[in-house]
């Protein structure tokens, strides 16, 4: 019979050596370099011969090594208990969002909008299909749902479609959300996620008087915005820029912010895009892939370029900004913020895709025009290309307890889980990942997803080791990122 343990004298080795190891995983970083992360995500880079020396407890203490491995809780001496309690509230830390879930609350007002954009997500209707919008009593009961949530504080996001089509019903929500949560002291905010080109004074008065955000599109140039983003009159850019003024000038400049989307048409220009938002006043850009969501997949925008094309614009791009900042302007490329918030700190930046276990349900929950439910926008989405496989209910025909403990929710997280899943609980950057199985579902027909075909964990591998490898390649590329996680 095998022994699914070591023999107990390999245990009493650690002892004798000296030190303990922690739980800690490695990999290849470079030929003769490996990265070690353990379960904070605290990393450590070492030559091959320390990683050999450490796992056989041959590492000498005198060793420059042995203090950082200590200090960075891969290892632990003598009788203290403190790396490992220290440790502990690190990994604690990271999870206490669990208990404040879900903080993101995604009301689509409308499907309606009066752009054509290839590469939506969204299968958009035409601005005169009313049908299509969420009304009052729909709303209502989803603002109900939404307030059965653990967490004191949470966001409401308007979308659509463009949700100013239907600007008199999200008047009514928010209205409705601040007398409620005045009532039972929660701390609600507000998001509109618009192109800006039906934005009026009125609309603007009522944003500045409820602290609305507004979250817009901007792809670049005037030339690449209005290719990427047609509408009638082609002055999708025009348009997209006066409501951004209009807008600062009425919320003020750190309440608008802008999203771009990389098209076929963006891979050879990532400079003139950054330079474009630094034009404009923005000091951070976010640079993002196509989704194989909606209209992406109906144009076939989502299959117009490889993962490695995407890879080599987000590296020259982020190259650009990196080097903007060496020469004394502070710009941030928002999706590196985020990893190196889980990399450099024991923080959860609460980004949906890089959730771990899945932030489906647990971090947002999506409220549909027609009272569906679904555990993200990802799964919204897809709804529309008619596959409901992550519909949790409906506001009207299911309970509270009925949406957030159903079997989609309950057992597409538990599936997922990276610390439990092949590959992915040996995989030394498993600490910065997460699990997305809306994505897999929909690019591999598995919630789990193939690893070694995955373009999900291809493209988030490539960009760890990227990350990594430059803060290891300079101190003071280091001090930048660093400088971009105190900020957020």
């Amino acid at each position: 019979m095998t022994s699914l343990f070591h023999p107990k004298e390999h245990y009493e080795r650690s002892l004798i050596a000296g030190y303990r190891l922690l739980p800690f995983k490695f990999t290849q970083l470079r030929e003769n370099q490996y990265v070690l992360t353990n379960i904070a995500g605290e990393y450590f880079v070492a030559d091959r011969d320390v990683v050999e020396r450490l796992v056989a407890h041959q590492l000498s203490s005198s060793r420059p090594e042995y203090a950082e491995l200590k200090s960075r809780h891969f290892l632990e001496d003598g009788d203290s208990t403190v790396g490992r309690d220290l440790l502990a509230l690190k990994v604690r830390t990271k999870h206490q969002h669990l208990a404040q879930f879900t903080s993101l609350h995604i009301f689509v007002v409308t499907l309606r909008c009066e752009h054509s954009c290839p590469y939506c997500q969204v299968s958009r209707q035409s601005d005169d299909r009313l049908a299509f919008d969420l009304s009052w009593e729909t709303a209502e009961k989803a603002l109900a749902l939404a307030f059965r949530s653990p967490a004191n504080a949470f966001k409401i996001e308007f979308q659509g479609g463009e949700p100013l089509l239907n600007f008199d019903l999200i008047r009514r929500v928010v209205e409705a959300a601040e007398l409620r949560a005045s009532t039972e002291d929660r701390d609600v905010t507000f998001v509109i996620a618009t192109n800006l080109a039906m934005v009026t004074d009125e609309i603007l008065q009522f944003c500045r008087g409820h602290r609305i955000l507004i979250s817009t599109s901007l792809d670049g140039p005037a030339d690449l915005h209005n290719a990427n983003r047609p509408r009638p009159g082609r002055d999708s850019y025009q348009r997209a820029v006066a409501g951004m003024e209009r807008a600062r000038s009425a919320l003020g400049r750190d309440r608008v912010a802008a999203l771009m989307t990389t098209t076929q048409a963006s891979l050879s220009r990532v400079r003139d895009i950054i330079d474009e938002y630094r034009r404009l006043g923005f000091d951070r850009i976010f640079l993002r892939s196509l989704s194989p969501y909606g209209f992406a997949v109906k144009t076939k925008a989502f299959d117009k370029y490889r993962l490695e094309e995407w890879l080599r614009f987000y590296k020259e791009g982020l190259d650009y900004i990196v080097d903007l900042n060496l020469r004394g302007e502070h710009f941030v490329e928002q999706y590196a913020a985020v990893v190196l918030t889980k990399m450099l700190t024991p923080f959860n930046p609460g980004y949906v895709d890089l959730m771990s276990p899945a932030g489906i349900g647990i971090q947002v929950m999506v409220y549909n025009y027609d009272g569906d439910v679904y555990a993200s926008d990802e799964a919204r989405m897809l709804a529309e290309m008619n596959d409901k496989t992550f519909r949790l209910g409906n506001i009207s025909a299911n309970s509270y307890e009925e949406i957030v403990f159903s079997d989609t929710l309950l057992d597409s997280i538990e599936e997922t889980y990276p610390g439990s899943v092949p590959m992915c609980s040996d995989c030394a950057f498993e600490p910065y990942c997460g699990a997305e199985p809306v994505f897999h579902h929909t690019s591999q027909g598995d919630r789990v997803g193939r690893k070694p075909t995955s373009i999900f964990c291809m493209r988030n591998m490539e960009i760890f080791r990227y990350l990594i490898e430059k803060m290891e390649g300079s101190a003071d590329v280091e001090r930048i990122f660093r400088s971009w996680v105190a900020r957020r």
